[in-house]
């Protein structure tokens, strides 16, 4: 018996020392919440989960520090020919309002060109609050035009595993046209209610009125219901579900308040106000992630729609997974990464390194 207990803590602890050694830059947090949510302690974690949020609410009232971020002048890329005879584009969106019963803070909202590609805003980026109570917060929200980048779905090594033509970190080749990156969706371990498509075969059955993230063959994304409004086509690349629609029609799902774990997830549940993200495209096609603390499911869906988003999906939540970036490249190595929002805890060179979750590459066309 005492041996029997001796090897089964002897194995215990070289698992977890397996997870915890793991390459990647998540936090030992993550790492112990993922162990255990794949050894049967999944209760147990979700329990913990919501007791640190009861205690840690973030508070209301205030002002962002340092106001809305300015980011700055973007570097010049070399002259391309084709960009002085009509290089085909997005016109730049709207400025997004902030939350409705507040005044604009000096630049919330405003687009600022962070990435340019043959001479043309490829990646615009604006601040703006999540609501009118958490005033202190800035959520980042990112505009991508995909007449000039490309997007790709990319693997982690633990979800959903396996061998890949893709990598589950950016390769120094890729890291010279990248521009921008986002984290997929929840874990797909069920809790997601959705599935995985990708190089011509499924790792997790596709699940009919989810919410699909689509990626084309030709690098272009669209959202929406799964056999609804999305479908496998000829042209589908990859296909990442989570939840149900958020934005469909341009109007937010009206059960983010109401609905149960069912539709939005059974950790914190969806009136909590913790990081969360989001993916959408707008009406001509352009692709919009927003990503921030302070983020309800109704609030994000809120963002998502003044962004011009006309079908959208929530992705993950949590600080350790809400992670977007952009890019600015750098002749002597690895390009200069940015984090999309203040207060982001995943590093900006995340996926510089091996990741565990699956995720969103987007890189400048050719």
């Amino acid at each position: 018996m005492l041996v029997g207990v001796v090897l089964l803590g002897a194995a215990v602890g070289w698992s977890v020392a397996g997870a915890l050694w793991a390459p990647g830059t998540d936090s030992v947090a993550a790492r112990l919440a993922e162990w255990g949510r794949d050894h049967g302690f999944d209760g147990l974690i979700t329990w913990l989960e919501r007791q640190q949020y009861e205690h840690n609410q973030p508070p209301t009232g205030g002002v962002p520090v340092g106001g809305i971020p300015r980011l700055g002048a973007v570097p010049t890329a070399p002259s391309d020919p084709r960009a002085m005879t009509g290089w085909p584009h997005l016109p730049a969106p709207p400025p997004l309002h902030p939350p409705p019963g507040i005044a604009p803070l000096p630049g919330e909202g405003l687009w600022e060109t962070v990435v340019t590609v043959h001479g043309r805003p490829a990646v615009r980026v604006a601040h703006v609050r999540p609501d009118r109570e958490h005033t202190s917060f800035l959520v980042g929200v990112m505009w991508i035009d995909p007449t000039l980048v490309r997007g790709q779905l990319h693997p982690g090594f633990q979800d959903p595993g396996g061998t890949w033509r893709a990598g589950t970190s950016l390769t120094p080749v890729e890291q010279r046209t990248v521009v921008a990156v986002f984290n997929g969706g929840f874990r797909l371990n069920g809790a997601g209610h959705g599935g995985y498509y990708s190089e011509g075969r499924t790792a997790r059955p596709l699940v009919d009125g989810a919410a699909s993230l689509v990626l084309r063959a030709d690098g272009t994304a669209t959202v929406g219901a799964w056999n609804r409004e999305v479908r496998m086509e000829p042209d589908v690349a990859g296909v990442r579900q989570n939840l149900v629609p958020l934005v469909d029609d341009g109007q937010v799902n009206p059960t983010c308040q109401s609905g149960g774990t069912a539709q939005w997830g059974n950790t914190v549940g969806q009136v909590a106000f913790i990081h969360r993200s989001g993916f959408g495209v707008t009406a001509d096609g352009g692709e919009v992630y927003v990503g921030g603390p302070a983020l309800s499911v109704c609030s994000l869906g809120q963002i998502l729609r003044a962004g011009g988003v006309v079908r959208g999906m929530e992705l993950d939540i949590n600080p350790h997974w809400v992670s977007g970036a952009y890019f600015h490249p750098s002749p002597d190595g690895p390009p200069q990464a940015f984090q999309l929002f203040p207060g982001e805890k995943v590093a900006a060179d995340h996926y510089f390194s091996p990741s565990s979750r699956d995720w969103f590459a987007f890189y400048a066309r050719p």
